[in-house]
């Protein structure tokens, strides 16, 4: 058994190396792929399509054993999935135009005949007397020990193909999933771009069958491009992002079924991207947890000290144990609770700020309306120079007056 770290670092044969690569290719074209997905809001119905995948697959087995004694061949099995995922999809959208069910509706529908159908043709394929039934279970939770050189191959040239053909596309894809409108006016013929992208999709889930499982390939296309989306508001680093994410979960998780073949692949899969999302979810300072945290932290921070500060300006006692404290770390305040000459100095400042604010306010009211930050920042930060040079006029040398 080849230990876990000969395994990443390709160094436990050459099939197990062409396994885990290809594995890394799926995971950054289900990455790429599902960020559009999850932008057009279409997860539920990659959901559909994977479940839709089994009946394919057991009726491609009995058909290519029975007739051509190829039940086992991968690509037999792919193209009965492909057909099969393809007919759940249209009829899902069959159901949705045709009657007064909901999407989600028609997806639960579906999906669950789907599933129960290949269930059934299962374990008519066990009551079979012929070669090759035994591992179609792997189709279920994914099977990467058993994966032979031609397999590995397929899957690898196919994730190479889709990921080619969704850099293709990815302009109109952008342009699809933020304004439908804007990308028929602009000459896009929008329900070829969406059965484009549904097509891209329906690629992803039949060549995940054998890594990951029909169970379980809905993640790789779902996990990656939520994680890649805490780190950036941009398309296409998100699009870089998930795929990265996707390529390098996606190999881990093979590497380490590799080393361990009892366990379930699309299982250990599905396990290390969502310690990715989760790290994402806490560490990213752009919409992670913690950043959120520290935010609120410092939102909270400037409310307490100009409030502090303008209580000093207007001779109030300040009582707030949170405010007093950060009036005494900024030196503006004693621990007594005198307030120092820099306090007074800079509650000056911020009274003729507030006051400054409040004609703002006055003057243009549906103007301030549209500035959050109004009563945070200095309004110079906020507001054009001539804005505030107008302001400046008007209030004169009028200064509120703050203790000595």
């Amino acid at each position: 058994m080849p230990s876990l770290v000969d395994i990443l670092f390709l160094s436990a044969g050459y099939n197990t190396a062409l396994v885990c690569i290809g594995a890394a290719l799926l995971g950054a074209a289900s990455g790429a792929v599902g960020v559009f997905v999850l932008l057009r809001k279409r997860t539920l119905v990659s959901d559909a399509i994977s479940h839709s995948t089994l009946p394919g697959v057991a009726l491609a087995f009995i058909v290519g054993e029975l007739f051509f004694g190829v039940g086992r061949s991968l690509p037999v099995l792919l193209v009965g999935a492909a057909l099969s995922a393809g007919i759940g999809v249209l009829a899902v959208d069959w159901i949705r135009s045709h009657t007064r069910l909901t999407e989600d509706t028609a997806i639960g529908t579906v999906l669950s005949t789907f599933f129960a159908l290949g269930m059934v043709l299962l374990t008519v394929i066990q009551s079979m007397s012929v070669a090759g039934r035994a591992g179609l279970e792997g189709f279920l939770l994914g099977a990467t020990s058993g994966m032979t050189y031609s397999e590995a191959m397929i899957i690898a040239i196919a994730a190479v193909v889709v990921g080619f053909a969704l850099l293709l596309r990815i302009k109109e894809f952008t342009i699809l999933c933020f304004d439908e409108g804007f990308a028929a006016a602009s000459g896009y013929n929008v329900t070829m771009l969406d059965r484009t992208l549904l097509l891209l999709l329906l690629a992803v889930v039949v060549i995940g069958l054998k890594t990951v499982g029909l169970v379980l390939i809905i993640a790789l296309a779902i996990i990656p491009p939520v994680a890649a989306r805490f780190w950036s508001e941009r398309v296409p680093v998100v699009v870089a992002l998930s795929a990265a994410i996707g390529a390098v979960g996606s190999y881990l998780g093979a590497a380490i079924s590799a080393s361990a073949p009892d366990m379930p692949t699309g299982g250990i899969i599905v396990l290390v991207l969502f310690s990715f999302f989760v790290v994402s979810l806490i560490g990213s300072p752009v919409r992670g947890l913690l950043a959120a945290y520290l935010r609120h932290r410092r939102f909270q921070g400037q409310v307490h000290m100009r409030q502090g500060l303008l209580s000093i300006a207007h001779d109030e006692p300040i009582l707030e144990p949170v405010t007093r404290k950060l009036l005494v770390k900024a030196r503006f305040m004693e621990g007594d609770g005198r307030v120092t000459p820099t306090g007074y100095a800079q509650a000056r400042v911020i009274a003729r700020d507030q006051a400054l604010w409040n004609l703002y306010k006055q003057e243009e009211p549906d103007e301030a309306a549209t500035v959050q930050e109004w009563s945070l920042k200095l309004i110079q930060e906020v507001l054009p120079p001539d804005t505030v040079k107008s302001l400046e006029n008007k209030l004169g040398a009028r200064v509120i007056p703050v203790g000595v």
